[in-house]
């Protein structure tokens, strides 16, 4: 019985972490810092993290009432 209770944990936990609220595959999380009230929504109802990130967009579920895939902020270096 332990084991069992065990490996439940452990898919529980693999689901918890690959569900996490902000997603940023292929962007900097400095690119998706962007302040809720400024978020340029790149998605569409019902749009799953993946293909948001598809798009070119970052993706974050955390703040209920904006867009969650929204346009990223445009890095940009500094050259002195």
């Amino acid at each position: 019985m332990e084991a069992r209770m065990f490996w439940l944990l452990v898919v529980l936990l693999a689901l918890a972490s690959s569900s996490s609220a902000g997603e940023y595959v292929g962007l900097s999380a400095n690119q998706c810092a962007v302040p809720a009230k400024d978020r340029v929504d790149c998605g569409y109802p019902q749009v799953t993290p993946e293909q948001c990130n598809n798009r070119g967009c970052c993706f974050d579920s955390s703040i209920p009432g904006v867009p969650w895939c929204f346009k990223p902020l445009q890095e940009t270096e500094c050259t002195f």
